[in-house]
């Protein structure tokens, strides 16, 4: 973690510090952890994100891992195993959701070889027409969850401030949103 100041006026405690220095913003390609940052931006709609960033290890836990391909072949045992857990946020849209993207994740890979090959072929594009794709291709996909996961993945600018020590540290990785 940074001991430096600023940052970021929402980064004031754990976990929101250490994923605020560490993650938020930092560019990703590993498949699994997009797929974690799809699936926690769809569960945080309507909730804040520190309630779901306190339930990150229940959810990795009850998500196998983030592993896309178990998780499409989850069935109604599955589902309800999902919302019996408190560790999760158990909203039958969000639990289905996850499922549902999964399955939509595999045809992604078999066309593109990976997600993050999927994301870069359609790269740049303006926020705007990211949501467009986003729906088209996923369930539960609001303008809200599909700008904050592209940020948190660091497709879309905005996730720090520039007088954020981690902005400076992101400037450095190139991030895609530098076009």
């Amino acid at each position: 973690m940074l001991e430096e100041m600023p940052r970021c006026p929402w980064a004031t405690t754990e976990p929101a510090i250490a994923y605020h220095d560490e993650e938020w913003g930092v560019p990703v390609h590993d498949d699994r952890r997009l797929f974690e940052f799809l699936v926690l931006e769809g569960a945080q709609a309507g909730l804040s994100w520190i309630t779901i960033l306190k339930k990150r290890a229940n959810y990795r836990k009850a998500f196998d891992g983030f592993r896309a391909d178990k998780i499409a072949r989850y069935g109604a045992r599955d589902v309800k195993r999902l919302l019996a857990d408190s560790g999760i946020v158990r909203n039958r849209l969000k639990v289905n959701a996850a499922i549902e993207n999964a399955r939509r994740l595999q045809a992604i890979r078999a066309s593109h070889g990976s997600f993050a090959a999927w994301i870069a072929a359609h790269h740049p594009r303006a926020k705007e027409e990211w949501i467009k794709l986003f729906r088209k291709t996923f369930t539960f996909m609001g303008g809200e969850v599909v700008g904050e996961f592209l940020m948190s993945i660091g497709y879309l600018p905005g996730a720090h401030a520039e007088d954020c020590p981690v902005y400076r540290r992101i400037l450095k990785l190139d991030p895609p949103w530098r076009g």
